[in-house]
């Protein structure tokens, strides 16, 4: 049986439990499936149902589905629950997830929340609700294995044993000294293995790599993905340590920027997602298509400009969409290489320039060709050898300008601290038209009497 006729029979099955009301049945059936199908099956049901699984299931079991569902669509779900069970769903979520969805809701909601929730779990909450969104503080999460370089192995597997299953992991364990400074690492492999007796400062690894609270996040994927941890220590100025960063935030992070990088080179302010309205599409869409039609009405009057060339010559205006389509994308072949790299940390200063000569070079190359070929193309065409050398020459000069654009733009843009994926796809092809119109009619003025 196919695995999708296996999950849709299991899912009728707890539909059934729960319209009858086998309260113990449904949740013996629920609670054997993994939280991600259980968050599917929850959020494939109506409000009245939901509300109905609320009430089966206690605010621990309701926030490991909470803590598998995408945070843009998360906001529904605690609005829709009585109030004291969403703040005690928060209250048993890992505190790094819970202050990201309390960022996605209301502030007066949020105060509402906190002020119902268990005073610890919120004074937990409230110590990372201040750091700034997108920073290492925002996504760190507060539960850690903290040990101390003077006790024993024998101690720190007792205090292990009693401290992990509120640990967000344990295959690190971090060491302090009196005053709480960050001052080495030690993993799980080698607690096991070494002697009773032995202190933690003669076994620990004093080779550190952590992140400053106020570290932007896209810089801290990077770090855990160069060095392939699964976590990563957060401290304050004074090294002190104030969390950890695991893995499976960083996926999170990364899915993020990804998604938010990919919107910008589209020209859109946000992801559309399925659940999305038109008119809220639209209006992610709006303010850029609004900015590119004043861009393309400069366009417009550029080419109005050269009226009287197309008069004398109308047969230029054929080769307008082509040249300008060219540079568009060319433009935007340069900007994804550029964009990407400056994305991933490849680029150095010296990365940079590289990246500006190679591309550069790029443009002349493929530039000489597809001029060469057009020209050949118009003459073999119309019969006109000067037409053909002023459309490959527009070409090779646009093609060189484009692709240095596209590239130049987003590098421009990270030196200034602007996100370089504003240089959206469909501005940097305005843009690159504008440069093409200039050219092409530049050069048509100037061989206006070979074409006569």
């Amino acid at each position: 049986m196919e695995k999708n006729e296996t999950v849709q029979l299991q899912w009728d099955e707890l539909r059934q439990f729960l319209s009858s009301e086998q309260i113990d049945a449904f949740r013996e059936k629920f609670l054997e499936i993994h939280p991600y199908d259980q968050a599917l099956f929850f959020m494939d049901q109506p409000e009245a149902i939901r509300l109905e699984i609320y009430n089966f299931l206690s605010p621990e079991e309701t926030a490991d589905i909470m803590e598998n569902i995408e945070l843009e669509d998360i906001e529904p779900y605690f609005t829709e629950m009585d109030p004291r069970y969403a703040a005690m769903v928060f209250a048993e979520m890992s505190t790094d997830d819970a202050v990201d969805i309390l960022n996605e809701l209301d502030k007066d909601k949020v105060v509402s929340f906190l002020t119902i929730m268990d005073d610890e779990a919120a004074e937990e909450i409230k110590e990372l609700l201040h750091y700034e969104e997108k920073t290492a503080g925002s996504i760190m999460t507060t539960e850690y294995m903290a040990i101390y370089q003077t006790q024993t192995v024998k101690e720190t597997m007792a205090v292990l044993k009693e401290e992990a299953p509120e640990a967000e992991t344990i295959y690190y364990m971090y060491v302090l000294d009196e005053d709480k400074h960050l001052v080495g690492v030690l993993s799980l492999r080698d607690l096991i293995i070494a002697d009773n007796d032995v202190l933690i400062k003669e076994i620990m690894s004093e080779k550190i790599v952590s992140v400053s609270v106020a570290e932007d996040q896209e810089d801290v994927a990077r770090m855990i993905r160069d060095y392939d941890f699964l976590a990563l220590p957060v401290v304050d100025f004074q090294h002190h340590l104030l969390g950890i960063i695991t893995v499976d935030d960083i996926l999170d992070v990364m899915d993020e920027e990804a998604s938010d990088d990919y919107s910008k080179l589209a020209g859109v302010s946000d992801m559309d997602r399925p659940n999305d309205t038109a008119l809220l599409s639209a209006k992610k869409r709006l303010p850029w298509l609004i900015i590119l039609l004043f861009l393309g009405m400069l366009t417009a009057s550029l080419i109005g400009r050269f009226e009287d060339a197309l008069s004398v010559a109308p047969v230029l205006a054929i080769f307008i969409p082509l040249i300008a389509g060219m540079a568009g994308n060319t433009g935007t072949q340069a900007l994804a290489v550029a964009v990407r790299g400056l994305a991933t940390g490849e680029y150095g200063k010296q990365g940079k320039l590289k990246l500006i000569v190679r591309e550069a070079l790029t443009g002349l190359i493929t530039g000489t060709v597809c001029g060469i070929v057009i020209t050949g193309i118009i003459y073999l065409w119309k019969g006109e050898f000067f037409l053909g050398v002023l459309v490959g020459l527009s070409i090779m000069a646009t093609l060189i300008v484009a692709t240095l654009a596209g590239s130049l733009v987003p590098i421009v843009m990270d030196k200034f601290h602007i996100d370089p994926a504003v240089a959206s796809g469909p501005f940097i092809t305005t843009i690159n038209d504008i440069i093409s119109i200039l050219i092409y009619f530049g050069m048509a003025t100037a061989f206006m009497s070979f074409l006569i």
